[in-house]
């Protein structure tokens, strides 16, 4: 089972607008209410792809209830911790004329240490049950910088193979606890690194130090142009075939998804990369976030390319 952790999940409403006027009444051509929070992206392509998968978090409030029956009703299991609280809404407007998007995050609840301690009871009896645990996304106000580290030991300790997905001080303190693999974007390599040189060549050294400090396998996401991956078994560059992209959010989620199924399925760091560049890509022609249609993924599998830059 793959085991996904969202500890800010929200309900995502994604408004599609002809043409977005700030400091204007705008008229939405169609909205569309999705789980949100990028482990439940995470989630939803697990699902696709025939995997048995399980999400956790936190929720609460009627926003949470929602949210939870949304899933189920995509017939996924669930089984949160739930607080006297209302969980978070996000809102993105796609501007048709533009394409552009502009995102609202709301921060989400206050999360106390002794919630956080109801949740990990919880999360310890899940873990069990798993054979990969993701965890993805912002930590919710309120608990320590450390609580992906500590969720990771968890999982660690078990003998579960882990991956971590988030930025700033969560993901610099998850990194101690040496995740079986991170996916940071460019701004997160430079951050971790504090080199801002942004040259391919410069990128993959940054992920190699990481990857020496214990972490498995480092995916630097390039968006269109592909991505860069530092494992045990190399360097390598994967370039995804080019297309028109309906909504781009979530693509990195996808992305995510594969190399979990991958790590649960023991493939090969080549054909890992080659399933999640897929689902990545299949992702960016949908209009909802965090979907995906299979027919797609078996389409554009073969045409991603996968080159070694360096033996181990």
């Amino acid at each position: 089972m793959i085991l996904t952790v969202t500890l800010n999940a929200s309900i995502d409403r994604r408004f599609v607008v002809k043409k977005f006027a700030g400091g204007k009444s705008n008229r939405v051509k169609t909205c569309v209410c999705t789980p949100g929070g990028k482990g439940l992206n995470v989630t939803r392509c697990v699902k696709t792809m025939g995997e048995d998968v399980l999400a956790t978090g936190f929720l609460g409030g009627h926003t949470g209830k929602l949210l939870e029956e949304l899933l189920q009703e995509d017939q996924v299991k669930t089984d949160f911790y739930y607080l006297k609280k209302e969980s978070r809404c996000c809102i993105n407007i796609f501007d048709e004329t533009d394409g552009s998007q502009t995102e609202f995050l709301e921060p989400g609840f206050n999360v106390t240490e002794d919630e956080l301690q109801g949740f990990l009871g919880k999360y310890e009896k899940l873990v069990d049950k798993a054979d990969v645990v993701v965890m993805s996304g912002s930590l919710p106000t309120g608990i320590c910088g450390d609580s992906y580290q500590r969720l990771i030991q968890i999982a660690k300790k078990a003998g579960k193979k882990v991956i971590l997905d988030t930025s700033g001080n969560a993901l610099k303190l998850g990194i101690e606890a040496m995740p079986d693999m991170i996916k940071p974007n460019i701004d997160e390599i430079c951050m971790l690194t504090g080199n801002y040189d942004i040259d391919e060549s410069a990128l993959a050294a940054a992920a190699e130090k990481i990857h020496r400090q214990g972490v498995g396998v480092v995916v630097i996401s390039l968006g269109e142009k592909g991505s860069l991956i530092v494992s045990n078994e190399g360097t390598f560059r994967a370039e995804v075939p080019a297309i028109e992209p309906v909504n781009t959010v979530g693509c990195g989620d996808a992305m995510i998804a594969g190399y979990a199924i991958g790590m649960k399925r023991r493939l090969g760091i080549e054909e890992a990369i080659r399933l999640g560049s897929a689902i990545s890509v299949s992702a960016a022609l949908q209009e909802t976030t965090g979907v995906f249609m299979e027919k797609d993924m078996r389409r554009v599998l073969p045409q991603i390319k996968v080159f070694r830059l360096q033996k181990s």
